[in-house]
């Protein structure tokens, strides 16, 4: 089966199952887990940051950053297309009673800054008090510019407000600019890691900040379920994955730009392709009769008027050389 519906499918590597097998663990609750302190160490480390700490999911780990961020009543800014802000279940204002305020991202996936400025509410009890900032990168697989975050960076001291980059795919955005972590971590107060897309990692993600926010977070994490015990299991992946599964994003992308030249060739409409997600238009009418194709040829596609494809490790060139050729059969049906 060649599944390229998102990023999040990837499967643990032999290699990596070893390393989860070998791990020396203890109980993360009592923070008597070497390996999940190690992993977190090597976080900090590589964002520039003081402190991190790992979380089972992404979603936890944004809404433990808002959390954090904001107190009842207040209010983030936040991209209308923003995973923390429409697909993670409305978590923020739901458990932490945090107004969003959801504002159009740009053509390139950042949100203008005369945009958020005018969103930001004046200090006045009549309005929630906006006290944060929340960007996305990578966004839809667009690379937010450094030279936008350092900008951002610069808004957010004057107007008061904190920054928080949403970095589920933040390594993508670091090898597509062929620079490191920290480059792009300077210009946040904190950042979430995703370790379970592309980096190929079962489950995990990382909160990183200054000491005292991280301690801040720890107490949100295990309020909100998220203590977890001989999770040096589940570390040890995340470190595998930092180690050896970063530069190869690069093949990821390399591969989504080849896929979509193919496509473009046979036929398709190709909308765009940033890092490791092409987004090609099928037309409405053949959205079902797409999706039935593509399942009898063992290939996995979110299929839909605008259809999301994602690249990865466990997805070879020779599998979207089948992907093309089956694709190139439906269109000559």
């Amino acid at each position: 089966m060649i599944d390229l519906r998102s990023d999040t499918v990837t499967r643990p590597s032999a290699a990596m199952l070893d390393a989860m097998m070998a791990a020396e663990t203890g109980d993360d609750v009592y923070s008597d887990d070497p390996t999940v302190h190690a992993l977190e160490v090597e976080a900090a480390r590589l964002s520039g940051k003081a402190a991190a700490l790992f979380f089972p999911t992404g979603t936890q780990a944004n809404l433990v950053a808002l959390l954090c961020h904001c107190q009842r009543g207040d209010e983030y800014i936040v991209g209308q297309q923003a995973h923390n802000y429409k697909y993670e279940a409305g978590g923020a204002a739901v458990l932490g009673s945090i107004q969003p305020q959801p504002i159009l991202h740009a053509e390139d996936g950042s949100l203008p800054l005369a945009e958020v400025a005018a969103a930001i509410k004046p200090d006045d009890f009549h309005f929630a008090r906006t006290r944060l900032l929340s960007l996305e990168n990578t966004h839809h697989g667009k690379v937010l510019p450094l030279s936008y975050l350092e900008q951002a960076w610069t808004f957010t001291r004057e107007h008061k407000l904190a920054l928080h980059i949403d970095g589920a795919r933040i390594f993508n955005a670091v090898v597509a600019q062929n620079v490191e972590l920290e480059a792009i971590a300077r210009y946040c107060d904190t950042l979430t890691i995703c370790l379970s897309k592309g980096l190929g990692t079962p489950i995990g993600s990382l909160l990183c900040g200054d000491e005292a926010y991280i301690e801040q977070a720890r107490r949100w994490r295990k309020m909100t379920g998220g203590g977890m015990r001989q999770s040096g299991i589940l570390a040890a992946a995340g470190l595998y994955a930092l180690k050896h599964n970063v530069a190869r994003l690069k093949d990821d992308h390399d591969n989504a730009a080849w896929l979509g030249e193919q496509l473009s060739a046979i036929g398709v409409e190709v909308l765009n392709q940033h890092t490791n997600m092409l987004f090609v238009k099928v037309p409405t009418e053949k959205v079902d009769a797409l999706k039935s194709w593509m399942q009898s040829g063992d290939v996995l596609i979110s299929v839909g008027p605008v259809t999301r494809i994602v690249t990865h490790l466990d997805v070879s060139r020779q599998d979207l050389q089948r992907l093309v050729a089956h694709w190139q059969a439906f269109l000559q049906q």
